[in-house]
């Protein structure tokens, strides 16, 4: 290899902020990851549980009970989040922490693969401990971000991470759509015709534990609160004392403060149209391979989409590309009220990969900006409260419309509301004197 390609190669990798190992290692959690979160969250488990696991049931009340779960696993996520991220800081087990939600969820996903047809009680089960698994380990991996990028590379690293994810997302739902659509090319065409899913299942397992390897490889555990380690019964006393201490440092980091409030209101949209998609097409009679080729494109569009954002955030600013995401995500909700046919969901699945990784990204890291690094798994902690209470009111709409209406279109027009009052609250965000205040803090 030539000089001059060595050094373009250097100079791709330092754009992307993966020209550090800790880098790429932490970047590719974000490819692990999204193998659950695009088969079991988004894709194929909503489509095999409405079809399969809750087979006999209601269509509406199935799509209820999906919602419900949902609930309930984020709502678990939300009140473990702030302590245990805070012990983290403190006992210096951020990475511990990561593994063992991860091994939480890669157990639940696996053990998806066990249910069959009307097995929906053990199916919502398995389903919440995964959710909870996943929702846990972002917590941790979430407060790695500052400390393994320095100043300047937040955004870039974030939004590369986010790109990898859409990557790594579109190739594991490739091939389990190949299983459910092509059974036949992987011998599975046989008896079962439930065993193509369930076998991507255990795929996206294995792939959700094996590419996470790098991160706990190459990324080494921070430095704690006070640069010294307490025991971990210690560390939970003190973290439950301080709670109300991390939330009065809060207010007073002003920006971070409402970047939190702001990020509240819209990540529940955004939330909402990840996690019921799928439910929401099949309730309105979209067949499987349309939903999850619709779902596919969002992941492939979202790669280079997600680079364009991180490159915008560089020339326009961070906040500024939120807002073009938050608007963009307003107009897909009047579009997902109208939508009627497989080919405006293909519509609606291209917009929102435009915008989906990069405003998720830059959020993400507007936020570690926002906050002192000694301090992320604690103020990370409250981040994953946040984003777990932005998915609970939605799905909750959700639920109540198809019990109540007998249809959740009518769920999808709050989420309109939802984008434009976080875009005002996130006007609110003063970035330069947030970063200012945590200079000085």
């Amino acid at each position: 290899m030539s000089a001059d390609s060595t050094g373009a190669r250097v100079g791709l990798l330092e754009r992307l902020a993966l020209h550090r190992p800790e880098l790429r290692a932490w970047a590719m959690y974000d490819w692990a990851n999204s193998a659950m979160i695009t088969v079991i969250v988004t894709a194929v488990y909503p489509i095999y549980f409405s079809t399969v696991a809750a087979e006999g049931m209601d269509r509406n009340d199935a799509t209820a009970l999906h919602s419900r779960a949902t609930v309930v696993a984020l709502a678990i996520a939300a009140v473990l989040a702030p302590l245990l991220g805070a012990v983290a800081d403190r006992a210096g087990l951020k990475k511990r922490s990561l593994a063992a939600f991860l091994a939480l969820g890669v157990a639940a996903t696996a053990g998806l693969a066990a249910v069959g047809p009307g097995d929906w009680r053990l199916a919502t089960a398995l389903f919440v401990v995964a959710n909870v698994g996943a929702a846990g380990s972002f917590v941790f991996y979430d407060a790695l971000l500052p400390h393994v990028a320095r100043e300047g590379e937040l955004d870039r690293l974030s939004t590369t991470g986010f790109a990898l994810g859409y990557l790594g997302g579109g190739v594991i739902l490739g091939v389990c759509l190949a299983l459910v659509q092509r059974p036949e090319w992987f011998g599975l065409g046989a008896a079962d015709a439930t065993w193509p899913a369930r076998v991507g299942f255990l795929l996206v397992a294995a792939w959700w534990l094996v590419f996470a390897l790098p991160l706990f490889l190459r990324v080494r555990e921070p430095e704690t609160v006070g640069d010294r380690r307490m025991p971990f019964g210690k560390a939970l006393r003190a973290s439950a004392r301080d709670l109300s201490t991390t939330l009065r440092d809060l207010w007073r980091l002003r920006a971070a403060f409402w970047m939190l409030v702001a990020f509240l209101v819209y990540n529940d949209g955004i939330a909402t149209f990840i996690r019921m998609a799928a439910v929401y097409g099949t309730e309105l009679g979209l067949a499987q391979g349309d939903l999850i080729g619709a779902i596919l494109l969002v992941q492939f569009v979202g790669i280079p989409a997600s680079f364009g954002f991180g490159a915008l955030a560089l020339r326009f600013g961070t906040k500024r590309m939120i807002l073009v995401g938050i608007a963009t995500y307003a107009v897909a909700g009047v579009l997902g009220y109208r939508m009627a046919s497989a080919g405006e969901f293909y519509a609606l699945a291209c917009l929102i990969g435009l915008v989906q990784g990069g405003t998720q990204a830059l959020s993400r890291s507007l936020y570690a900006s926002l906050v002192p690094a000694k301090r992320s798994g604690e103020f990370f902690g409250l981040f994953a409260v946040l984003d777990r209470f932005a998915g609970i009111l939605g799905p909750l709409m959700f639920a109540i419309c198809a019990e109540q209406f007998e249809s959740s279109r009518t769920a999808v027009l709050p989420l309109i509301g939802l984008f434009v009052v976080g875009g005002a609250l996130l006007t609110r965000v003063d970035v330069a004197a947030g970063r200012r205040a945590v200079r000085e803090s």
